[in-house]
């Protein structure tokens, strides 16, 4: 058993994994998380036999994790995954490959093992990216730009007359200030994996991942596939190679 957990810009999501296989997964909110209830949400697990990591966030929430890992197995090992030149067969485009957000990084390597052909993978979270890989695991680079709420968030404070709402609208031209700003930023968005997806020479399949993914697929002119639990399983080919570096389980690592 292991316990899986991506720690990204707005939310925490873990999952429990068993013979390559997730079997329970749960959220939090990264503004509410405390070692205690990590130790009130982990607690009744089943002691995992090592427990992988992916963070784009602050040091201070593996910091929390490692507390409360502790605590609750003391002799179960702590993994960080980190993006690499090459790993589990997929080769990364960047000239710093340490540079590539590692988030990025296992949702490339998951989705190379589980779709085996050219692809688009698109995270629609707090930022929106967008990475093109080839079938034999070659990534081609890729394009970040801001997330829905964040462009929400931006018109909002960056004038004086635009003003900030959660609600979602009908897409199309609008007849209110709010609407419109809805409409705009979920067409931006669009627009960006659209045009990613024309500039192709070949037949590419596109991937979306993360929060926003439901409400983007909606609006594309393109089919895509919405796969959830991208990097959690990106983490379970890593900690496969990891584990077999681990010559004891007795205390607890960060590499």
């Amino acid at each position: 058993m292991r316990l899986l957990v991506d720690i990204g810009n707005t939310r925490l999501k873990w999952g429990l994994a068993d013979q390559g296989e997730i079997m329970a997964t749960g959220v939090l909110v990264n503004s509410h998380i405390s070692s205690q209830v990590l130790i009130d949400t982990w607690q009744a697990l089943v002691s995992p036999q090592l427990i992988a990591l992916s963070c784009v966030n602050s040091p201070q929430i593996i910091e929390l994790i490692s507390s409360a890992a502790t605590f609750l197995w003391p002799h179960s090992p702590v993994i960080k995954a980190q993006s690499l030149a090459s790993q589990c067969g997929v080769r990364n485009a960047y000239e710093q490959p340490e540079k590539l957000g590692v988030d990025r990084w296992l949702a490339l390597i998951a989705a190379h093992h589980s779709y085996h052909q050219t692809l688009c993978i698109v995270d629609c979270g707090t930022a929106i990216t967008v990475d093109v890989m080839t079938g034999d695991g070659n990534h081609q680079g890729g394009l970040i730009c801001p997330g829905l709420t964040l462009m929400r968030h931006s018109l909002a404070h960056g004038t004086h007359q635009l003003p900030l709402s959660e609600q979602n609208y009908t897409v199309g031209l609008a007849n209110s200030t709010e609407s419109a700003i809805f409409s705009g930023i979920l067409s931006a968005a669009c627009g960006l994996i659209e045009r990613v997806i024309a500039q192709q020479p070949k037949p590419i399949q596109l991937i979306l991942t993360g929060g926003d993914a439901g409400i983007i697929s909606t609006q594309l002119a393109c089919e895509a596939i919405i796969d959830d639990n991208l990097v959690l399983r990106g983490l379970i080919y890593v900690s496969e190679e990891y584990a077999v570096k681990i010559p004891s389980l007795a205390s607890t690592v960060i590499l």
